[in-house]
Formats: C-alpha cells, sequence, structure tokens
C-alpha cells in the first residue's frame, strides 16, 4: 500500500501497516455542520451499510478506562460493556479523558494505535460482516478491515455491549 501524508500517518494507519494488515482507506468530507452523529455520517458519505461502521467510545468502569466498539447504528450497552470485563459499574467517560488517553480528537478515535493500550470489547455483532469500517484516527477517514483483524490488533474481547 501506498503512503500518503495524511491520514497514513495516523497511529492507527502505521499500526496496520507494520502488522501488515489488508486494509483500505475510507475517506470522506466530513461536513462540521452535519446533524448526523460522526459515524452515520461516515456511512452515509462512504455509501456502505451503518451496521458495518463502528464507533469507538470510551467508558469507565470501576474507575478504569476501557474501550468499546460498537455499531453506529445502536447506543452502548454500559451495564454489559461493565460486565464484559468483569467489571460492576460503567460510566462514559469525560471526552478531555478519551482524547488525553486515547491521543486521538472526540469523531476521529480510533480503536487502533492509541496512546495508552486500554482494555478493549468490540460488540459481537462485528463479527458477522467480512470487513467493517472504524476510524482511521481523524475526522474524514474510516478504515475497512477484517472485524478478527480488529479484534487481534487490539487485543479485544468480544461480547454484546451493543444494543439496537
Amino acid at each position: 500500500m501506498s503512503r500518503r501524508a495524511a491520514p497514513s500517518g495516523t497511529p492507527a494507519l502505521r499500526v496496520l501497516q507494520e502488522a501488515g494488515v489488508v486494509h483500505t482507506v475510507r475517506e470522506y468530507v466530513h461536513d462540521p455542520r452535519s446533524e448526523l452523529s460522526f459515524g452515520m455520517e461516515a456511512a452515509q458519505a462512504l455509501g456502505v451499510d451503518p451496521a458495518r461502521v463502528l464507533k469507538t467510545l470510551l467508558a469507565e468502569v470501576d474507575g478504569a478506562l476501557v474501550v468499546a466498539v460498537v455499531p453506529v447504528t445502536g447506543e452502548l450497552d454500559l451495564k454489559a460493556l461493565a460486565a464484559a470485563v468483569g467489571g460492576k459499574r460503567a460510566t462514559m467517560a469525560e471526552p478531555a479523558a478519551a482524547e488525553r488517553a486515547t491521543g486521538y480528537v472526540v469523531g476521529g478515535i480510533s480503536p487502533l494505535g492509541q496512546r495508552r493500550h486500554l482494555p478493549t470489547v468490540v460488540d459481537e455483532s462485528a463479527l458477522a460482516h467480512d470487513t467493517v469500517l472504524v476510524s482511521a484516527g481523524r475526522r474524514g477517514a474510516d478504515v475497512e478491515l477484517a472485524p478478527a483483524d480488529l479484534v487481534t490488533l487490539t487485543g479485544a474481547t468480544t461480547a454484546r455491549v451493543g444494543r439496537p
């Protein structure tokens, strides 16, 4: 794969390139005025089934940060996330804490190449697709890859942590 200035320079894409994982960078023009969520905007702009587009969310489970990767078509089930990592209580992380821990800005947080390795849970529905899309590390860029590669590269577990 050829190296481009951006977004190839994102930590997420460097992880994929260094691992030799087959992936496709899918770029679109992010509209800051869009009323759609970042993930739904990406699905629409790229013309893909929104069930294949995953959003990366950070939560605090018993005081520790955890990454959840769920379809943009639904929501994160905080109770299920806590149970998946052996915790009791989960709350959404503050955006500033998410940005500090990952090194990415909200709307461009990738589960790949984060500043700190955090426990990660990928919703098991992702495994039903040949490929899924996650943020490539900046707004307006997603990366398409096999869900098994996403799980492997993030060291994730899989569980039903999303709800419609």
